[in-house]
Formats: C-alpha cells, sequence, structure tokens
C-alpha cells in the first residue's frame, strides 16, 4: 500500500486526536478535550505536515503499530482493517464523499474543546457520544 493510500483510510472524523482517560481496569472513554492542533469547527488537524513536532506524542499510524494502539475508536479504518473487518458504508471509500462521516455523528466537529493546560481534569470531559475502547485482553490480536 504506497503512503497516499494509507492516508486515504482515514475518515477525518477526529476521535483519536481526542484525550482519553485510562482506568485501571483497562477501560479508555473518550472526552471532549481535543488536541491544541485541532480545529474545533472541522474536526481535523490543523497543522497535519508538523504535528509530530508541535505535539511529539502524536503517533503516527502505521501498519505496524496500529493493532497496538488501544485508544483507536472502534469505529476507525486503520483498526477495523487490523482486526480484519471491512469498512462501514459511511466511510468516504466506500461512499464517494466526506459528508457521511459528518452525517452518521461519526465527526467531531463542532463538539469539541481546545486543550489548553496541563491542570485539567478529564474525568470532568467525558462524553458518551463515543463508545468506550474495550480492555486489552478483548482485542484481537495480531
Amino acid at each position: 500500500m504506497t503512503s497516499e493510500e494509507w492516508e486515504s483510510l482515514c475518515d477525518r472524523c477526529g476521535r483519536c486526536c481526542l484525550c482519553k482517560v485510562e482506568y485501571d481496569d483497562g477501560e479508555i472513554l473518550y472526552t471532549n478535550v481535543a488536541c491544541k492542533l485541532m480545529n474545533p469547527d472541522t474536526g481535523m488537524c490543523s497543522n497535519y505536515s508538523k504535528r509530530k513536532k508541535k505535539v511529539p506524542d502524536c503517533i503516527q499510524l502505521t501498519w505496524r503499530n496500529v493493532g497496538r494502539i488501544r485508544y483507536l475508536p472502534h469505529t476507525c479504518a486503520y483498526r477495523l482493517l487490523a482486526e480484519g473487518k471491512p469498512l462501514p458504508k459511511w466511510h468516504p471509500l466506500i461512499s464517494g464523499t466526506q459528508n457521511t462521516v459528518s452525517d452518521r455523528g461519526i465527526s467531531v466537529a463542532g463538539k469539541t474543546i481546545l486543550f489548553e493546560s496541563e491542570d485539567i481534569d478529564l474525568d470532568e470531559y467525558v462524553v458518551d457520544w463515543i463508545p468506550a475502547c474495550k480492555p486489552r485482553a478483548a482485542l484481537k490480536k495480531r
């Protein structure tokens, strides 16, 4: 797969760019607090090409690491393919349009606040509009 084909798998939902809370039992919950580079109106990174320089802990997904990154949402194309599952009908590569991501409520556009302080209690910002990630043992091993 070329890098262009790999990048085309991303549906631009922005869910992986949200801060998450991981509990002792392995459950990971999403918050509505977004990375400082996220454009809250579009739900996409405002500086994608330089994101690693500006946010050092931003993870670049590769075929090698995607199966180990537990916080990817259950709707993520990278995760789905790593688990041997098909892309959903709303995915832009299937539907032919980016609009289906918003139409199905998958995009975080207009639903977030920006991460601006290390002194934030993320537990107060947990949202229920993104399903929790399963604990590690529940994920299919590659």
